[in-house]
């Protein structure tokens, strides 16, 4: 468990067809290890990972299952804690022969996992390359997001669907932006309400990702039935989706995903990754 005084940082065990894995080489230490890096100040660590794998090796890529995170002394006053997460490449060229060479990172190579065992120099990244190899298949999120925090209810004297997000409601959802982005979110599906909307406009302004609006995840019209046919279908796909809804229909919502309500706060969300309908993980974050 990481330390206040801790060194936080990122990666991801970046995984292809032929069980293959990424790593790379860092001259000053002479090791390889894989892709990532401290995290920026204010930086969620998803948003570190996906980060520092493009920088280290020009590689885009997606989120999938988080792995147990490394501590390890790096003076004699401070530990680093490393978050690792599996992760696939979002576009199909993986290729990194035409990499150049760098001081930080001279060398990017897929590698057949048996290989990488040995080549890895730490025992601590051969522990995480077993445990990363056991859940690499691939999986889809289920990103569930409470919608900003708005203008209070009391307050408003019009239709409450029309009910705005407050500036920290708006400068919430702007921190979304890249947080969806590292699980590669390809689906919006949100309440019809002005609240809900605007939690994720930002994000479908910066990908291009249309909204796909529906009164059925709306406090006035979501029904226990609604909910819970939306909710299959969004389990029976293959793309990373984020569904934006209110507090009042959070249980129906959960229930139907086969979990606990997790009491999520205005700008909460809870990622929950699918494989074959089943919950294999679920992570959860907060932006601010």
């Amino acid at each position: 468990m990481a330390q206040a005084s801790d060194v936080l940082a990122a990666g991801v065990v970046v995984f292809r067809p032929g069980r293959e894995v990424l790593l790379v080489h860092r001259p000053k230490y002479d090791d390889w290890s894989f892709p990532k890096g401290k995290l920026d100040r204010g930086e969620q660590a998803p948003v570190a990972a996906v980060r520092e794998v493009a920088e280290e090796t020009g590689l885009r890529v997606r989120l999938g299952v988080p792995l147990a995170s490394q501590r390890y002394p790096v003076s004699q006053a401070r530990s680093k804690t490393v978050a690792y997460w599996t992760g696939r490449c979002v576009d199909e060229d993986d290729d990194v022969s035409g990499y150049r060479a760098n001081s930080e990172i001279d060398g990017v190579r897929w590698v057949p996992t048996d290989e990488a065992r040995d080549l890895l120099t730490y025992d601590r990244d051969r522990e995480t390359l077993r445990e990363a190899h056991k859940v690499r298949r691939r999986t889809h999120p289920v990103i569930v997001v409470r919608h900003g925090a708005a203008r209070s209810r009391r307050a408003w004297r019009g239709d409450d669907r029309q009910r705005t997000l407050l500036k920290t409601g708006q400068h919430q959802a702007k921190s979304l932006v890249p947080l969806l982005a590292a699980y590669d979110a390809r689906r919006l599906v949100t309440s019809s309400s002005v609240r809900c909307l605007e939690t994720l406009a930002p994000y479908a302004e910066a990908s291009g990702v249309p909204l796909e609006t529906t009164r059925r995840l709306s406090e006035e019209e979501a029904t226990r039935k609604a909910v819970r046919r939306i909710v299959a279908e969004l389990v029976d796909g293959d793309v990373g989706t984020a569904v934006c809804s209110h507090r009042p229909v959070f249980p129906d919502l959960f229930d139907a995903l086969g979990l606990e309500n997790p009491g999520l706060q205005a700008g909460e969300l809870l990622i929950v990754h699918l494989r074959q309908g089943e919950v294999r993980a679920i992570e959860r974050y907060a932006v601010r």
